[in-house]
């Protein structure tokens, strides 16, 4: 068929292939340990599953305005604007079915055709999508083992051009858990500043790390008129299927991705955005205690990768990957995540899904039990040492 050109290298996201080859195994009979979804293994928490449940009951099922019902519009800028240190007013805030609305949205309300936007390699496959169906040039920009995978600033300076229309940040990162250091990130807002560039800034993982906060670029002087912070509930709350994300931007880009909204999705679920609520405003120990699970599951993967010949592992400091470097063996990580799927009965990914710097690594979600980690560590050993 005949296609546009805007969908014409569109490509499926690397975790759902690897999810479909682990479910055709499963249903042929074999055991898959599942360490290839990035999704919290845990169920959504029970008050807010229940107030959902409840706002169905009580006729939350109409629409809302399109950029969100008032009172979770509210309850976000306080709690976002409180962790980060920053105003927000609730008109800056625009509520998504996802957190994938407030990347894609924001960038098809700036970017023009031949517009360069710099993103992070390896990096969520969605940034140079969202960039090349928006008419723009992605420009990649390599994240460094040895500088715990934050921006070589190197290599992000020589790229920056006259056309960077757009620098899209993740930290905490995903797929390498790293979290950008101040240092950095005051560097990039200092280019930023200087050449009038917007920054879009993915904090899906704000909350999930494990030694200290991720600052934010929007905390930074001059950085709060040219920031889209991309956020939701999805990793911290158990949300995934909920569909329920946010972005936080200038008032006037709001007002125009409210509009992509309206003419796109409509509305987000009014009971999703009552059981958000409940999530902002009720018990946060849950959260602490998943953390708390996170940062012990972690700490055996990583131990247990560096125990396996030929794989060194960086301790992640944020979100639930690791992402173990791999290129001793000499093979691609295609091959490798293939290979384990079939001789080990693990399903992961290879570091290439997201982008080429990615070659030479995979990645491995560590939101499943401490038990399926320690089987899976122990079948991938048995299967490289064969290698």
């Amino acid at each position: 068929m005949d296609f546009a050109e805007r969908v014409v290298k569109l490509a499926p996201e690397g975790a759902y292939y690897m999810l479909g080859r682990a479910q055709a195994l499963e249903a042929a009979g074999r055991e898959i340990i599942h360490l290839e979804i990035g999704q919290p293994d845990a169920p959504t928490f029970q008050n807010i599953a229940q107030a959902g449940m409840d706002a169905i009951a009580e006729g939350y099922t109409r629409y809302t305005p399109s950029a969100g019902i008032p009172a979770l519009r509210k309850a976000i800028a306080e709690d976002a604007g409180r962790r980060r240190g920053i105003s927000i007013d609730p008109a800056q805030v625009v509520i998504g079915p996802g957190a994938k609305p407030a990347l894609f949205f924001p960038t098809l309300a700036l970017v023009r055709p031949g517009d360069e936007v710099i993103y992070p390699d390896p990096g969520f496959p969605t940034y140079a999508a969202m960039i090349e169906v928006a008419g723009g040039v992605p420009v990649p920009v390599p994240l460094r083992e040895e500088q715990d995978f934050s921006f070589d600033l190197e290599v992000f300076d020589r790229l920056v051009s006259e056309r960077t229309r757009m620098i899209v940040l993740n930290s905490p990162s995903n797929p390498t858990g790293g979290v950008m250091p101040l240092s950095a990130l005051e560097h990039i807002a200092e280019v930023a500043c200087q050449r009038d560039i917007w920054v879009l800034s993915d904090e899906i993982y704000a909350r999930l790390v494990y030694e200290a906060p991720a600052p934010s670029i929007a905390a930074l002087p001059g950085m709060a008129e040219r920031t889209i912070i991309c956020d939701g509930f999805s990793k911290t709350y158990a949300m995934t299927g909920w569909r329920l994300g946010y972005g936080i931007m200038p008032k006037p880009l709001a007002e125009r991705v409210e509009l992509l909204l309206t003419h796109s999705v409509g509305c987000t679920a009014s009971f999703t955005q009552i059981a958000g609520l409940e999530a902002i405003q009720g018990p946060q120990e849950q959260v602490e205690a998943v953390i708390a699970e996170y940062r012990r599951r972690r700490d055996a993967l990583v131990a247990g990768l560096n125990a396996i010949s030929g794989v060194c592992c960086r301790m992640p400091q944020g979100a639930f990957y690791a992402f173990p470097n791999v290129s001793a063996f000499g093979r691609p990580s295609n091959w490798l995540a293939e290979y384990l799927l079939e001789e080990a009965g693990v399903a992961l990914l290879p570091g290439v899904s997201f982008g080429k710097y990615g070659e030479g690594y995979l990645r491995l979600c560590f939101a499943n039990s401490l038990e399926n980690i320690l089987q899976a560590l122990e079948q991938m050993k048995e299967a490289l040492s064969r290698l």
